[in-house]
C-alpha cells in the first residue's frame, strides 16, 4: 500500500550561536545560522526510509516560517521528499505553540487526505514538544508521541514509544501523528542530484487567505503564552588543577582548598 506522507518541519536557529540581549531578553537571531531542527531531520528520515521500500510513497513537507525558512524545504526535497509548501504571511507572525499549531492543521486541511504525519518530537528553540500533539488534537487524529520504532501493518501502525523507564507498544490506526525522536534513525545527507532537482522545485507559498484561517486564532495577538524573562546561564569559574607528587598529597591540598571556602568542616 503506497502511503501519503506529511512531515512537520520548522526551519530553527543554531542554538551553538544563539546570544540573548541583556537589555530586550530576547534572542539576537542576527547573523545565526538557520539549520533543519534535528527532531524534525529523524521525522523525515523514517519517512524517506517508507518510500525507500515503497517508491511511490508521497512525502510532503509542510514547515511554518519567514520567507526564507524555503531553503529547509529544498533541503527536505534534496534529501528526497516529493512536495515542499512553506506557510508564512505576516498575519502569522508570533504564533506561539497554539496559533502555529491551528495555521499547521489548516494546512494540513488544505492538503487533502493523507496515512502519517510525522513530526519531530520539539524544537530546539523552544523545546515545548507541543505542536505535534496540538495539531492532531486539532484534526482529530490518534497520536503517539517519543516514537522509537513501529511497523506498519494494513492500516494499523504498532508503535513502540519511549519512556523514561523503559518503551511501551501502543497500536494505532491510520491516518495518525508520531512524533519521531533522534534514537529513531540517523538522517541521510542530501544527494548531489536531490539538490540539482530541488533548486528547481516549485515551492509554493500558502498565507492566511490560502489557508482559510480565521485571523483571530493565529499571530502574535492569538497566542497565550508569555515570556517574561530569557536569560543565558552565568559562565562558571575557572577549574583549577591541583598538581602534586603523590594522589596522597592532591587530596590533602584539595582538602585544604575545600576547608578554607568552608564548603567542608
Amino acid at each position: 500500500m503506497s502511503l501519503k506522507i506529511i512531515v512537520l518541519a520548522k526551519q530553527v536557529p543554531d542554538t551553538n550561536e544563539v546570544k540573548i540581549d541583556p537589555v530586550k531578553n530576547t534572542l539576537i537571531r542576527e547573523g545565526v545560522p538557520s539549520i533543519l531542527n534535528h527532531d524534525d531531520a529523524n521525522a523525515l528520515e523514517e519517512a524517506l526510509k517508507i518510500k525507500d521500500g515503497d517508491p511511490d510513497t508521497h512525502i510532503t513537507v509542510i514547515t511554518m516560517g519567514p520567507p526564507q525558512a524555503k531553503d529547509l524545504l529544498i533541503e527536505c526535497l534534496a534529501m528526497g521528499a516529493d512536495e515542499g509548501i512553506l506557510v508564512s504571511d505576516r498575519a502569522l507572525g508570533g504564533s506561539d505553540t497554539w496559533a502555529t499549531s491551528n495555521a499547521l492543521a489548516a494546512a494540513i486541511e488544505k492538503v487533502g487526505e493523507f496515512d502519517i504525519i510525522f513530526a519531530g518530537r520539539q524544537a530546539i528553540d523552544g523545546d515545548t514538544a507541543q505542536v505535534g500533539p496540538q495539531v492532531a488534537e486539532k484534526l482529530d487524529l490518534p497520536q503517539v508521541t517519543y516514537v522509537r520504532d513501529f511497523e506498519i501493518t494494513g492500516d494499523t501502525v504498532t508503535v513502540k514509544r519511549a519512556l523514561e523507564d523503559g518503551y511501551e507498544i501502543i497500536k494505532i490506526a491510520m491516518p495518525c501523528m508520531l512524533t519521531a525522536i533522534k534514537e529513531l534513525n540517523v538522517p541521510r545527507y542530501m544527494s548531489v542530484g536531490g539538490i540539482y532537482d530541488a533548486m528547481k522545485a516549485d515551492i509554493p507559498t500558502w498565507g492566511a487567505k490560502e489557508l482559510g484561517v480565521d485571523l483571530t486564532t493565529v499571530g502574535l495577538d492569538a497566542s497565550p503564552t508569555n515570556v517574561y524573562r530569557s536569560f543565558t546561564p552565568a559562565p562558571k569559574a575557572k577549574g583549577i588543577i591541583i598538581e602534586k607528587d603523590t594522589a596522597q598529597e592532591s587530596a590533602q591540598a584539595l582538602l585544604d582548598m575545600l576547608k578554607e571556602k568552608y564548603i567542608i568542616a
